[in-house]
């Protein structure tokens, strides 16, 4: 299908106005129930292989869209040393902690925690509905639109890089690959979006995947 084949409009002619009003329209307007059934995890491509655990741990990403022309949306390279997903291609994001207000309050400290990102330049468009990863997680994406302007910077011990990866070429969904490798002595399928020599793969591929579907396939 197209990524063009929901809307009257291309994903290349999109401006930050445009965005915000297909965002606005077809994202949820508050976080999702997590107690609800999901309808996205890692094992989405793996029926029968289930290794999500009873009690996942809440967690919550922002998808920063940046209102350049064209559109691109920030990503992370993770450090090689942590627990978690180490060296791979990320949100900025983490775990919703006790004080936070909720999971778009915990996307925006980790944003700013990860790489600076100052809430001042964010506008928060929607959510996704929830990512179950077989890691232990279960995931609220935020979806913001970024005021350019911004200074990033990397905090060391979490974040290898920072980068951008056009909009477009993410929402294309002849980009959207699907590989695979063994884990835990199991084949696993994953989605996996390869952009100059940057690896996009696994949960990260998966929301960028949702997200896809839920602004242009719906």
């Amino acid at each position: 299908m197209s990524p063009l084949s929901a809307t009257n409009v291309t994903i290349v002619d999109l401006d930050a106005h445009g965005f915000r009003s297909l965002a606005r329209t077809r994202l949820l307007a508050a976080p999702p129930i997590l107690s609800e059934p999901q309808s996205a995890g890692d094992d989405d491509l793996n029926p029968g292989l289930n290794r999500y655990g009873p009690s996942p741990c809440p967690a919550a990403v922002l998808i920063p869209v940046v209102a350049r022309s064209p559109l691109s949306i920030i990503l992370t390279e993770r450090t090689g040393h942590l627990s978690n997903h180490a060296g791979q291609i990320a949100f900025p994001g983490g775990k919703v902690e006790a004080g936070d207000a909720g999971p778009l309050a915990a996307a925006l400290r980790e944003a700013c925690e990860e790489i600076a990102l100052d809430a001042e330049y964010v506008e928060p468009l929607g959510f996704l509905p929830p990512y179950r990863t077989s890691t232990g997680f279960i995931i609220t994406p935020a979806v913001a639109l970024i005021r350019p302007g911004f200074n990033l910077a990397a905090e060391p011990t979490e974040v290898a890089d920072i980068f951008e990866v056009p909009l477009a070429f993410l929402m294309d969904e002849s980009n959207h690959a699907i590989d695979s490798r063994m884990w835990h002595g199991a084949e696993r399928r994953f989605y996996a979006m390869p952009y100059g020599g940057r690896y996009i793969w696994g949960a990260t591929a998966g929301i960028i995947r949702m997200l896809y579907r839920r602004l242009f396939s719906a």
